[in-house]
């Protein structure tokens, strides 16, 4: 009997010390962690990275437990670790009780997606949190900031478009230019080789001419002159013969009538 009970207070004691050391994990944890937010000059992700550890070790005797979970999340977001922390919030929403819990981890989900630039994301999250905790001014606040970075991102965006038109609109109008420089200088050139092939032709008829001027007159032979010369003197005296006759033929008939 006395065996027995002296068995259950020894494993009594032995949960006791488990428990103990599973939440020293924890102390140890949260102590690296307040000390590392203390320090605002800078980001001191080597004792955040010593709270993961201090925390996972108290997780790995006890799986589950959804406030070390969360203190491991945040570690995680400390570090700048943001898709991961974004996997631990998404996780604990689902497994949290209350909404003020689910909202407080919805809230830290917004701000992991945020901090990745997820913004559609980061809003549906602060959205889904003020629904189950209407009057979180911290989640009112950054859902307002995720909206005004979502309204920047449009209009940068709209710019963008606009810019993206006009230098189409510049470009397509460069290449037209062009296009009509390069239609100009051929007409241009075609104008210049016809005038050229007409100035080369003219000048071609021209030397032609110039040739056949240039080009000796055919001479006669000497005989060939005086035959020539003979029949125009021949030519001549008959002409000369017909003239007298006709003259006489003339007279004549002039005297004839006066004597009738």
């Amino acid at each position: 009997m006395k065996r027995y009970i002296l068995l259950i207070l020894i494993t009594g004691i032995s949960v006791i010390v488990y428990g103990q050391n599973e939440r020293k994990f924890v102390r140890d944890g949260n102590k690296l962690f307040m000390e590392a937010v203390k320090d605002t000059t800078r980001l001191d992700t080597l004792k955040f990275s010593q709270a993961e550890e201090e925390y996972r070790k108290a997780l790995n005797k006890r799986p589950g437990h959804e406030k070390w979970d969360f203190n491991l999340a945040d570690a995680l977001y400390k570090q700048m670790r943001f898709e991961e922390a974004e996997q631990k919030f998404n996780e604990l929403e689902e497994k949290l009780e209350t909404p003020q819990e689910k909202a407080r981890a919805l809230h830290n989900m917004g701000n992991s997606q945020l901090m990745q630039q997820k913004i559609d994301e980061s809003i549906e999250s602060y959205k889904e949190a003020l629904r189950k905790n209407p009057n979180d001014l911290d989640t009112k606040y950054n859902l307002a900031y995720a909206q005004m970075l979502k309204n920047q991102q449009q209009q940068q965006q709209q710019q963008q478009n606009k810019d993206q038109d006009k230098n189409q609109d510049q470009q397509n109008q460069d290449q037209q230019n062009n296009q009509d420089q390069q239609n100009q200088d051929k007409q241009d050139n075609q104008d210049q080789q016809n005038k050229q092939d007409q100035q080369n032709q003219q000048n071609k008829q021209d030397q032609q001419n110039q040739q056949q001027q240039q080009q000796p007159q055919p001479k006669i032979s000497k005989q060939d002159a005086e035959q020539l010369l003979q029949a125009l003197q021949n030519d001549e005296r008959d002409i000369q013969e017909k003239v007298k006759k006709e003259k006489a033929a003339r007279a004549k008939r002039i005297k004839t009538e006066k004597e009738w």
